[in-house]
């Protein structure tokens, strides 16, 4: 299983660092076989915020087959008007079986047509930008994640934590999961049904 989180300049740090921790932990729990990885426009280093500098594994040209796509939050803007990354989405969307995303980076998904009529959410601080912006969208408040079939959006920050301990249990078992969290020392907030 080949998990890639999508960086860019100015991504919020515990958007990717989080869901990273979350599925490298699953990995070392007994999923060998999982791959997580991180893609960017270029390959190139990405300088998060906070200044934090990060060296993708792959750009958008050359990384392997994705099976589970995490879009992650932060200054978004820019990546919102940059065709080829929305072209990149919709591509990786066609194979995927998961395409996730944390706090603004639901936006990037909007952007690129894949939640149309969905309900989604994203962090309590874009909820108001987000409904503005995509009126055929069912933006949640309240929701620390929110599944449309394969789609899954997530709160802010922290919430991509729980959201990714989630796609933990859905791809493999809820025992798994809670034991990726005791691992993390985590408490693993679970969506109220």
């Amino acid at each position: 299983m080949n998990i890639g989180i999508y960086i860019y300049d100015q991504a919020e740090v515990l958007d990717f660092s989080g869901p990273f921790e979350v599925f490298s932990t699953a990995k070392r729990l007994g999923n060998e076989n999982w791959y997580v990885f991180f893609v960017s426009q270029s390959g190139e280093p990405v300088i998060a915020r906070g200044g934090l500098r990060l060296l993708p594994d792959y750009s958008i040209q050359s990384h392997p087959k994705i099976d589970v796509l995490l879009v992650v939050g932060g200054v978004h803007t820019n990546e919102m008007l940059k065709p080829d990354v929305l072209d990149w989405i919709k591509s990786v969307d066609q194979h995927a079986q998961v395409v996730a995303s944390v706090c603004t980076g639901a936006f990037l998904l909007a952007n690129a047509g894949l939640l149309k009529g969905l309900s989604v959410t994203t962090h309590w601080e874009d909820i108001a930008d987000l409904k503005a912006q995509f009126s055929d969208l069912k933006v949640a408040d309240n929701k620390r994640w929110v599944q449309s079939g394969k789609y899954i959006t997530s709160g802010g920050i922290s919430a991509g934590i729980d959201m990714s301990l989630h796609l933990v249990s859905q791809l493999t078992t809820k025992v798994s999961a809670e034991k990726v969290a005791h691992q993390m020392e985590y408490n693993w907030q679970k969506n109220v049904k």
